[in-house]
């Protein structure tokens, strides 16, 4: 299944909107939302193009398409302007034989890697630090995919999202280029 992996969103329109523009171009089928959506958080400041309720009303339109997570930033009544979950601390995915865990990161993350059941890759925000990486040879764990976030990049990073099509996972930014990507095949990484 073609899928998006967006994080950090916090409230910013034209963000969400340069993200769902990919999305449709290239008929994404699954949009996994990994927390932050809609509240900018006190420590971040204002973000250009700040629309909570704009952001809810482009989400709601694609709810059916929606897996999503709770962020440190979302609220109950932030999950009362959403037509789709966003209450759980982590959902389990599996495509094609891998198992995705998805989480926001402030409870798991690649720092605390959640107890069980096993995943192949593990997906989260929260940082604001892209990142996909492949477990070192021989040592055993998931591959990290940390979508970065396309709202308040840190570290010096571009604004960007995740996708995962074909086998392939790939960090992008907002224009939809590639900044890096990995090949899985049955829960491996393929250099």
């Amino acid at each position: 299944m073609k899928t998006l992996f967006l994080s950090d969103i916090h409230g910013s329109l034209p963000a969400l909107d340069a993200v769902l523009s990919y999305y449709d171009a290239h008929h994404y089928e699954l949009l996994v939302l990994l927390g932050d959506l809609l509240n900018y958080g006190p420590r971040n400041g204002l973000c250009h193009g700040l629309d909570p309720l704009a952001v809810a009303e482009r989400l709601n339109a694609r709810a059916e398409h929606i897996v999503a997570v709770r962020g440190n930033c979302d609220s109950e009544v932030d999950q009362m302007l959403l037509n789709f979950p966003i209450q759980s601390p982590y959902v389990l995915l599996a495509d094609g034989g891998l198992r995705f865990f998805l989480t926001h990161g402030h409870v798991y993350g690649e720092g605390k890697l959640p107890p069980g059941p096993a995943c192949d890759v593990l997906v989260q925000g929260h940082t604001h630090l892209m990142k996909l990486q492949a477990p070192e040879p021989g040592v055993q764990g998931p591959v990290l995919l940390n979508t970065g976030s396309p709202t308040f990049p840190k570290g010096g990073n571009p604004p960007t999202f995740a996708t995962y099509a074909g086998g392939v996972l790939a960090l992008r930014t907002l224009d939809g280029t590639a900044v890096q990507s990995l090949r899985l095949v049955d829960g491996a990484a393929l250099r």
